[in-house]
């Protein structure tokens, strides 16, 4: 397949992301009685369009992004109102953050659903890592391991009395346990109960922080084509913990990026994007759907951040009226609408130069 088609079928990606976003919106606001005027893939010029079901549908010019444009609001003048019952500001605060929420809680849901595809289907490694089956395959030498008796092929079942699944659960497992482990694992017919010391070593977490890891010197029985399979309930929980995990990682990463723990170098645009989904598509369709679900969580949780002129900010709006019983003021709403878009242009410029910065051979910090 060309690059020409990789691209093509990325934008597809990204737009359908971007469709049940606004999907989201649409269908709450039409619910909670709202008339949605447009129904837009993409901003800008309006390339083509259709009116239906009382809504005008668009494909615009600049297909990253959409938005739906309900009665009674509009981005470019933040301090419209209208009396209409069918209008946007004309609904209980409560009515507007649920129209609000719709949004970023379809692309949790779009991508709860492709993990439970790609755990249906059989999972390739990368997509489910931390699901290996908890079967030894490499004992380092001159480890606590090695030195308690620990030997390729064996199961381990539990560590320091908790129970273990999949491998991931071994090392949460032994960063909770004190000094002293205790381990039953399977080997053949036999169980047997081992004690040994962990090991601390100098690691880096998943935002490249130096930190501290006990470890006691194993690795799983796998290889790099190695395909999980699920059951079908192994295959919810699957769909549900990397919705889950993916949300909270990417929230803990805009969280230490704000007070500067993470550099701003690893903000990527929409270059980087492309380059990573290009990757991925290559490796194969279950490949290109897990990329995809872990932009639709980095979609829902980037749109709740409170920042006047995303979603969360409007959220945090209407919780302040439904707390105040009164409206923010208008030109307190209109200049913090105008600051919240300064912010998502600074943000948007500082990805497009991490872009170019990564493209003329930088590296990230």
């Amino acid at each position: 397949m060309s690059i020409i088609l990789y691209f093509i079928l990325i934008l597809l990606a990204l737009s359908i992301l971007v469709f049940f976003h606004e999907l989201g919106h649409f269908t709450v606001a039409r619910l909670m009685g709202v008339k949605v005027e447009r129904f837009s893939i993409g901003f800008g010029k309006i390339l083509t369009r259709k009116y239906c079901c009382k809504t005008e549908w668009a494909f615009s010019l600049i297909p990253l992004g959409g938005y739906v444009k309900m009665k009674g609001q509009d981005d470019s003048d933040p301090t419209l109102r209208s009396s209409d019952i069918d209008s946007y500001n004309s609904k209980k605060p409560w009515q507007r953050i649920l129209i609000l929420v719709a949004g970023p809680f379809a692309n949790f849901l779009v991508a709860f659903f492709l993990y439970l595809i790609i755990a249906i289907h059989g999972a390739p490694l990368i997509a489910a890592k931390d699901y290996i089956p908890p079967v030894v395959g490499k004992v380092v030498p001159k480890s606590p391991a090695q030195e308690a008796g620990v030997k390729s092929g064996d199961k381990i079942l539990s560590v320091d009395g908790k129970s273990i699944k999949y491998w991931y659960q071994i090392g949460e497992a032994i960063q909770k346990a004190p000094d002293k482990i205790s381990l039953s694992i399977q080997r053949g017919d036999k169980i047997l109960k081992l004690t040994l010391s962990s090991k601390i070593i100098d690691d880096k977490n998943e935002f490249h922080q130096k930190i501290k890891r006990k470890i006691i010197g194993i690795s799983p029985m796998v290889k790099a084509d190695t395909i999980i399979e699920f059951s079908p309930t192994q295959a919810l929980f699957y769909a549900w913990n990397e919705t889950k995990k993916s949300s909270l990682l990417i929230a803990r990463g805009v969280q230490k990026m704000g007070t500067g723990e993470v550099s701003t170098k690893n903000v990527g645009g929409p270059i980087t994007i492309f380059d990573i989904m290009i990757k991925f598509a290559q490796a194969g369709f279950l490949y290109l759907l897990f990329i995809t679900a872990l932009i639709s969580v980095n979609l829902g949780v980037l749109n709740l951040l409170p920042i006047p002129a995303l979603d969360g900010g409007h959220i945090m709006f209407n919780l302040y009226e439904l707390i105040t019983r009164r409206p923010l003021n208008d030109n307190a709403y209109y200049y913090l609408t105008i600051f919240g878009w300064i912010i998502l242009g600074g943000l948007m410029f500082l990805g497009l130069f991490n872009d170019f910065h990564r493209l003329l051979g930088g590296t990230n910090g």
